[in-house]
């Protein structure tokens, strides 16, 4: 599922009160973090397909050479199955980051202590033309 006209605020049970970068790991860089990387990055460039993408391939490391070979092959593999909107992602449930869909579905993130977070909220609740406004996904089932 993708957005357009959407700001997702952080989780009810979000631990954090700024928003903090994913940390990386041992093994090189998590899903989330090459997620805020990219949006941090690069606001209002990917839709929802496109970052998934864009993610998977960072993630799983596929070489330049083989993403031009098999770009399609690779994509129609990759969305054979569902994948889980940016309501469930780490950033806006654990790691304090409100995610914004634009009027074309592309995508910006902002640090839930910012400015622009609250104006999004507020614009969401006070005016019909205002964004819609969602929840991350608890992380609890509380």
């Amino acid at each position: 599922m993708s957005y357009t006209n959407t700001f997702i605020q952080v989780a009810a049970d979000c631990p954090v009160e700024t928003g903090v970068v994913p940390p990386m790991k041992k093994e090189g860089k998590t899903a989330h973090r090459i997620q805020y990387e990219l949006l941090s990055q690069n606001p209002y460039k990917y839709t929802q397909g496109e970052l998934i993408y864009e993610v998977h391939l960072q993630h799983k490391q596929i070489p330049e050479e083989e993403r031009e070979l098999r770009s399609i092959e690779i994509r129609e593999e990759l969305f054979a199955r569902n994948h889980p909107c940016l309501r469930a992602s780490m950033l806006p449930k654990k790691h304090g980051w409100g995610v914004h869909y634009n009027e074309e579905g592309k995508i910006a993130i902002y640090p839930m202590e910012s400015d622009a977070y609250q104006q999004f909220v507020e614009a969401g609740t006070h005016q019909q033309d205002g964004p819609t406004l969602l929840f991350a996904m608890r992380s609890s089932r509380k």
